[in-house]
């Protein structure tokens, strides 16, 4: 049986090392250009509540009758990004068309450096 490392301590190294800081840090400018708005953890009563919520995952609550979804980020910018069902959507929106554009991009490397004269001419399409 393989035995995986918590997630938390792989979350743990990667922001120790540095290596997910940009990862997290691109996520928190996207949830910002989709319309999530930043709430600083500047009181105690906030910190206690930012320390309750699973860092960097998204959770939905009901306020005031409507769905809101709210994304914690102790580490970066100690704070919560908070949006609507309509923000939400324009973040997995943006989120989509980003990882489609990348595997684009990878996509074209890839090819742009595979040596096709090897299989023959009858491979043009």
């Amino acid at each position: 049986m393989v035995v995986r490392p918590s997630v938390w301590k792989v979350l743990s190294l990667c922001i120790a090392v540095g290596a997910c800081a940009p990862m997290v840090q691109n996520k928190e400018n996207m949830l910002a250009a989709a319309g999530f708005t930043l709430l600083p953890a500047s009181t105690p009563q906030r910190q206690a509540s930012l320390a309750s919520l699973p860092p960097h995952k998204f959770v939905h609550r009901t306020r005031n009758g409507k769905v809101v979804y709210i994304y914690a980020d102790p580490t970066i910018c100690d704070c919560l990004y908070v949006g609507d069902q309509a923000a939400y959507g324009r973040y997995r929106q943006n989120v989509f068309q980003k990882n489609l554009a990348d595997e684009r991009l990878m996509t074209a490397e890839m090819n742009e450096n595979f040596d096709w004269g090897v299989w023959g001419p009858e491979l043009f399409y």
